[in-house]
């Protein structure tokens, strides 16, 4: 996983539990947002489950949050 997914995700989950400012590119919040609220909504606020959940749900992912994980 690139790094700054790791970002992005972060930001999914600060964004979701709404304690702060976001992180990550505006790319990579519009690309992933919906798609973890879809697949991972039930891991917020924990980052690494929330990666291993949208790694795991690949294939089910928009093709521009999937390209992130390139």
């Amino acid at each position: 996983m690139r790094p700054s997914f790791a970002i992005a995700l972060a930001t999914l989950v600060l964004a979701a539990s709404s304690t702060t400012h976001a992180a990550g590119t505006l790319e990579q919040r519009r690309a992933c947002r919906s798609d973890a609220m879809k697949f991972c909504r039930k891991y917020v606020p924990h980052v690494a489950q929330i990666t291993t959940c949208m790694e795991h749900n690949l294939r089910r992912l928009t093709p521009a949050c999937r390209a992130q994980f390139k």
